[in-house]
């Protein structure tokens, strides 16, 4: 819009006023007057000078004195004196309540030098004041001169005191110091008036002031009696009238007329001087008069009915200035009396009415003679000196008699117009307060001599309230459009006329004086009144909209100027006032201006902003630049939104939005040129740019963003800011990768392992039982991720791949962590402890070495000492507990699932047809058979080390010893990408030399031959004698973030199990030893004598063990056991020592399980099954050893291993395994065959249930998959038991899927009743020998089945799976 148009619209123009709405009030037709200076100057001085003329008069008292007495030296008589001066009868001159205290206080400032009234420093006053005081103080004369508040006691004591004081060191004859004592009580005397003064007193004890005063004078005076009669021959005080000066220094408004139009003292006074006869009250009485004729004439020379729209509006204010006349005419007759005089003596009394209209019999000069009268005879104590019960209403002014004449055309007082005159003097009055204001004195438009100026003038001119205050707007609105005013001064003006003026004593003479223009009826005003104000409305408002333009094209700067004033006085008093008047288009039209000039200035002020902040030459751009200007940008909106937080919107125009709809486009365009620019530039140096520039760009990127999008909700951003920025995050990542793998080896390497305690004989808590690697590599994840999540990255995608490869950084760093750990702990517990160095001395020839077989043997006899833990073993198990704590919060902070279901929606298809790239193979070494000796006492102590085909050790197990069928079920993570043989050896150990050999097996990895991805079992043949048992299942290595977590807690979870049964191995030797064939033995051979003897006498029944014998046997376990917890309970936390009992609790199960039962095989077994009474001890052992780890205390609180974990599945089949123990070979058989059956049924409706719904589902049930296919190796026979699916990594992701697993696992072993301990039973039953052979035969039967259905599976599932040979769909199965 061009600026012509623009000026076209902001200086509208009004409508003419209709004819006959004119100013004038001497003739509605004429032309409005003009008034000179010098004309509002004359006039304004007759008002100001009628003003003193009529102000009340001022009276002063004069004393008339007697004659004077005699002179005299000093006072005489004291007694006399104060009873002439001051009389204590009457109560005017009593002492006020409470006059005491301040007197006191005041004679002691005295006394301290203190006091402000001259004379009173002088040492002898100060002696005279200090024994006065003392006697003033006495507690009987303070009650008296509360009581009686009279003024002679403290006189006399004053005098008696200043006799004492001053007479001290004087000869006797010597008088000159009682002159001294006449000036001490003088001063005593002005002092207590002084009090009364500062008091107010003055006013209510006149009597009693006046009496001190004269006390006061003529003790300082000398040659003056005393002794004074108070009757009429001591004088007089009288009141009389002030006359007046005639000079200007007693006419306040008059000095104030001359400041207002700057003129001299002397020459105001020159002119009054010059018109003093002709500026009379009479005059001004004329002037009513005329004034009146005019008024009710409906002439000109007051406004008629002409000047009212509506003829009853104009009788009501008629109707109401009557009153305001008469009572103006009083003031004028109060004043000159004699004007009233002048007429014929006729008698009116006070309250007899005057005359109240022109018609009336009396003429007005008898009614001016009347009221004089009644004036002489009224009460002077009034304010005017008249009676205002007078009926004032009574006076008619009207009359054509001997004032003046009423056609005169002129008044001496009233202007030709007063509106103009009046407009004319409130404009000099404006100029002059504006000039001499004082902002910490007044806020008002006018002062209070002004105001009172104003206010006079239109009592003399009889101009409305609602002229006056119209005026007051009008003359306002003329300065604010010329620039004189400012928006708060207009704010001001209109609070002036809207707002009712307080409430005056007396309040001038003008109709409807307590009234605001908010509260006048807008149909009472006069039509000009009514015209000018709208007028005034319209030109304020185009001149207000000019300002408030002006006024937002600076908005953008740091110190705009405010437009809160001027939309305030827009919104509150134009906007809202029922007479003005906004057009809709108008608005529109001024909105889109403003908007446009917004848009203006912000490109402006962004244009700025690039040329400080970015330089010129593009070889010197950087990301600071980009940040900084973002920076400029956002502040600059943040101060915008600041400061218009309360009004957003200016009349339909938002600057906020305007900024962020110009600037930001602007900005986002040239963010993304600089970004690319800044990076091309340093891929062609070679150089990478600072990671946190990037960071930082981002946050201010971001910042942005956010501003637009809350600004700009339907306008998009112009690029994606986390597509052009996500590299620097991934760089990030890798130092974080490189960082963490040196800060594990550094906090391993500086930790001592220690318990956190405060010092020897402190119990630590818990949370004090893991040392400081653990806390600081789990500060390391919990910062890392912390700092990706402080960078609030808004894409989910990208932010989920950052927690996945975090993911992957925390699960390395945990395996290796693990590992470094783990093999500190193998060292340290396989370190030999002191006597078993000396063992070793001794053990150094072949003969040491029998002699130290045969120590160990009576060893077993006695007492075995416990063994020696090291704390910073314990700390190393405490701190593995620790981390999986730490990490399931850890995964829980990084929304694993959340992440994981994100990118399973981004990825969609593409991820599910992705071949793995790697393969993680879950190697369990369960347990090896009938392997060969290798010590002399015909056992072995085997362990199982596992290599690759490359001769890189992958596992190597705990040392079970003294056994020929070990059980281990120990597992290993091998990660492959493709084939791998793998060799496993067992070893037997030796404590002294080397380790002997015991067999050597293998078997190849291959990830075709375990497409369906579920668990075998293999029974491996060794190269000399028996065999081992290995369980191997395969899971597709997968960049997820479950995957790297479940791997986390997977490397977590095996390496405590692996320290918690190197703890356990350290004891396993004494449990097998307690729960053996050899301890039952034993047990029985002690009570042989009572046997042979029952065997002699021929006695039918074998004497009973009692309970005490049963317990008693395995008191050297439980105090093996003691001894050792309490050795691990001072380091270990209670979560580690409960899974350490639980690790034994399943060693001691299983001791009593070898006690009962063979290993589960197809061949038959040499061992003796028990007889009744050896089972019933075991029986009662297994009841012992559960009280035992269950540790109950007196109240029933469990201390030890709570009982559901104590009743696992293995302990329910020992349980059950006593119904089936003595049962004949027939019925065990019938049973295993029905057992058989109903499981064999169950899978089989399983596996249609999972075709059913799932038709294109590649893997079987985890219950046919062990030895399916070609690829079983060995007798395999260990398949007729019931065996599941494994624990997969996904299984292992937090603590809550390893306790679901769990508890799973409980459940099915509970509901799927399994035939492995009858199959066991029956090894030890010859006649057994042919069903075992049969089931073995069966059991490959069904495997057999189980892999063709599953080859016709896969070929019918080739047809559309483009992965190929045999991984399924997308080379791994659905999840």
């Amino acid at each position: 819009m061009s600026s012509a148009s623009r000026n076209s619209f902001l200086n509208r123009r009004l409508n003419s006023v209709q004819d006959g709405d004119k100013v004038a009030r001497a003739s509605s037709n004429a032309r409005p007057f003009a008034v000179s200076h010098d004309d509002a100057y004359t006039y304004a001085l007759r008002v100001a000078y009628l003003h003193y003329l009529l102000q009340p008069k001022t009276k002063r008292k004069q004393w008339v004195a007697a004659p004077k007495p005699p002179p005299r030296t000093h006072t005489s008589n004291i007694g006399d004196l104060v009873k002439e001066f001051v009389p204590g009868n009457s109560m005017s001159v009593k002492l006020p309540h409470g006059f005491r205290s301040p007197l006191e206080k005041r004679i002691e400032r005295v006394i301290m030098g203190a006091e402000r009234l001259p004379g009173y420093s002088d040492a002898a006053v100060k002696k005279t004041f200090a024994q006065a005081y003392t006697a003033f103080t006495e507690q009987g004369f303070r009650k008296s001169i509360d009581k009686e508040r009279k003024v002679e006691p403290l006189v006399l004591i004053f005098y008696s005191a200043a006799t004492k004081a001053c007479g001290l060191g004087h000869e006797r004859g010597d008088d000159h110091w009682k002159l001294l004592v006449d000036r001490h009580l003088a001063l005593f005397v002005r002092l207590i008036a002084n009090i009364l003064r500062d008091q107010g007193h003055e006013r209510d004890k006149p009597e009693l002031m006046s009496r001190l005063t004269t006390l006061e004078n003529k003790l300082l005076t000398n040659d003056q009696n005393l002794f004074i009669d108070t009757g009429q021959n001591a004088g007089n005080t009288i009141e009389v009238v002030v006359p007046l000066t005639y000079n200007i220094k007693d006419m306040p408004m008059v000095q104030a007329v001359a400041r207002i139009f700057g003129l001299s003292h002397s020459d105001v006074q020159g002119h009054i001087d010059a018109q003093r006869q002709a500026w009379t009250e009479e005059a001004a009485l004329k002037d009513l008069k005329a004034y009146q004729h005019r008024l009710n004439s409906n002439m000109s020379g007051a406004l008629g009915s002409r000047d009212f729209d509506v003829d009853e509006v104009y009788q009501e204010w008629k109707k109401a200035e009557g009153p305001f006349l008469s009572q103006m005419v009083l003031e004028i007759l109060t004043a000159r009396p004699e004007l009233a005089r002048r007429s014929t003596t006729v008698h009116l009394s006070s309250d007899k009415p005057l005359p109240s209209n022109p018609l009336s019999s009396q003429t007005e000069d008898q009614a001016y003679a009347d009221l004089g009268r009644a004036l002489s005879k009224s009460d002077r104590s009034s304010m005017y000196g008249f009676d205002h019960a007078l009926n004032l209403g009574s006076i008619s002014l009207e009359d054509t008699g001997s004032i003046r004449a009423v056609d005169e055309a002129n008044y001496t007082f009233i202007p030709p117009d007063p509106r103009e005159f009046f407009k004319i003097i409130t404009k000099y009055v404006l100029e002059f307060d504006a000039m001499h204001d004082d902002e910490s004195k007044q806020s008002s438009l006018f002062s209070k001599h002004s105001t009172d100026l104003l206010t006079e003038l239109c009592v003399r001119w009889r101009i409305p309230q609602f002229t006056r205050l119209v005026v007051f707007l009008e003359v306002a609105a003329r300065r604010f459009t010329d620039t004189m005013l400012t928006v708060i001064d207009l704010d001001n003006a209109f609070d002036l006329v809207k707002i009712p003026s307080p409430e005056v004593k007396k309040p001038p003479h003008i109709y409807l004086h307590n009234e605001s223009l908010a509260t006048i009826d807008r149909s009472k005003w006069t039509i000009s009144d009514y015209a000018v104000y709208q007028q005034t409305l319209y030109t304020l408002n185009d001149a207000l909209l000019r300002d408030l333009y002006d006024t937002l094209m600076h908005c953008y700067e740091p110190k705009p100027p405010s437009v809160g004033p001027a939309l305030h006085v827009l919104q509150n008093h134009i906007f809202n006032d029922p007479i003005f008047s906004r057009k809709e288009e108008d608005a529109r039209e001024y909105s889109r201006i403003l908007e446009s000039g917004l848009q203006e200035q912000a490109a402006l002020v962004y244009r700025g902003f690039l040329d400080a902040e970015v330089p010129r030459s593009q070889q010197d751009w950087n990301f600071s630049h980009v940040v900084e200007l973002g920076k400029s940008v956002v502040k600059l909106c943040e101060r915008i939104q600041k400061r218009y937080k309360k009004n957003p919107e200016i009349l339909g125009v938002n600057p906020l939005t305007v900024l962020v709809g110009t600037m930001f486009p602007n900005f986002e365009d040239d963010a993304h040129d600089l970004i690319r620019r800044i990076v091309q530039v340093s891929e062609e140096r070679g150089e990478e740019l600072p990671l946190q520039d990037g960071f930082d760009l981002y946050k201010e990127l971001v910042e942005i963003r956010r501003i637009h999008r809350s600004s700009l909700p339907s306008r998009p951003f112009t690029f994606d800011i986390e597509e052009l920025l996500v590299d620097f995050v991934w760089r990030w990542i890798q130092n974080a990768e490189a960082r963490a793998e040196e800060f594990v080896e550094e906090a391993i390497k500086q930790d001592q392992f220690q318990v956190r305690g405060h010092g020897p004989g402190h119990i630590s808590l818990d949370s004090e039982r893991h040392s400081h690697s653990i806390i600081d590599m789990f500060q390391l994840f919990n910062q890392t991720a912390d700092q990706v999540f402080q960078l609030e990255w808004d894409n989910d995608v990208h932010h989920a791949r950052f927690m996945t490869a975090l993911s992957k950084i925390f699960a390395n760093s945990i395996a290796r962590y693990c590992e470094v750990v783990d093999q500190r702990f193998i060292k340290e517990m396989d370190t030999p402890r002191p006597n078993e160095k000396e063992a070793a001395a001794v053990a150094q020839t072949t003969q040491g070495r029998f002699m130290q077989y045969a120590k160990d043997a009576w060893n077993n006899k006695e007492k075995i000492e416990p063994f020696q833990f090291y704390p910073e073993s314990l700390v190393k198990l405490n701190n593995v507990e620790w981390a999986m704590q730490e990490l399931d919060k850890l995964e829980k902070s990084m929304n694993v699932d959340a992440c994981a279901d994100i990118l399973e929606k981004a990825d969609g298809p593409k991820r599910q047809v992705r071949r793995p790239a790697k393969y993680v193979f879950t190697i369990k070494i369960v347990e090896a058979e009938e392997i060969k000796a290798c010590d002399p006492n015909g056992t072995s102590d085997p362990y199982v080390v596992l290599v690759d085909e490359y001769q890189k050790r992958l596992h190597k197990t705990r040392i079970v010893m003294r056994t020929l069928s070990p059980r281990w079920d120990e597992s290993v993570d091998v990660t492959v990408s493709g084939p791998l043989n793998i060799v496993a050896t067992i070893w037997d150990y030796d404590t002294f030399g080397d380790h002997d050999f015991v067999g050597r097996t293998s078997l190849k990895l291959d990830p075709i031959h375990f497409s369906d991805y579920l668990p075998r079992e293999f029974w491996l043949d060794l190269d000399t004698q028996g065999r081992i048992l290995l369980r191997v299942s395969m899971e597709g290595e997968r960049d997820d973030i479950q995957f790297y977590f479940g791997k986390a807690f997977r490397h977590l979870k095996r390496t405590e199990r692996d320290m918690v049964r190197k703890i356990t191995d350290k004891l396993t030797r004494h449990i097998n030893a307690s729960l053996s064939y050899e301890a039952l033995r034993i047990l029985f051979g002690r009570n042989l004598a009572s046997q042979v003897n029952s065997f002699f006498k021929r006695s039918s029944t074998l004497p009973q063990l009692t309970e005490p014998e049963i317990e008693n046997a395995l008191q050297s376990l439980f105090a093996y056991f003691n001894e050792n917890f309490a050795t691990m309970k001072e380091t270990l936390t209670d979560a580690t020592m409960v899974a350490v009992m639980t690790r034994l609790w399943k060693e001691v199960l299983m001791a009593i399980e070898a006690l009962l039962v063979p290993p589960l095989s197809e061949k038959p077994s040499n061992q003796r099954p028990l007889n009744q009474r050896e089972l019933d001890v075991v029986y009662k052992w297994l009841q012992l050893l559960f009280d035992f780890f269950n540790a109950r205390d007196e109240d029933g609180e469990v201390l030890g291993v709570p009982a559901e974990v104590l009743r696992s599945p293995k302990y329910h089949e020992l349980a059950s395994l006593n119904f089936f123990y003595f049962d004949t070979t027939e019925n065990l058989i019938r049973t295993s065959e029905r057992m058989a059956a109903a499981t064999a049924q169950r899978q089989q409706q399983q596996l249609q249930g999972q075709m059913a719904a799932s038709p294109n589902r590649l893997s079987a049930p985890a219950s046919l998959g062990p030895s399916l296919g070609p690829h079983h190796a060995g007798p395999a026979f260990a398949s007729m038991g019931t065996i599941r699916r494994g624990k997969s990594i996904m299984m292992s992701r937090n603590l809550g899927t390893m306790r679901r697993a769990k508890e799973e696992k409980r459940k099915e072993a509970q509901a799927d009743p399994s035939d492995d301990m009858i199959l066991r039973i029956l090894r030890m039953r010859p006649e057994a020998v042919g069903y075992l052979k049969e089931r073995h035969r069966q059991k490959e039967r069904m495997a057999a089945a189980a892999a063709a259905a599953m080859i016709v599976k896969q070929s019918v599932s080739q047809g559309w799976n483009s992965a190929g040979g045999g991984f399924g769909r997308g080379g791994v199965p659905r999840r």
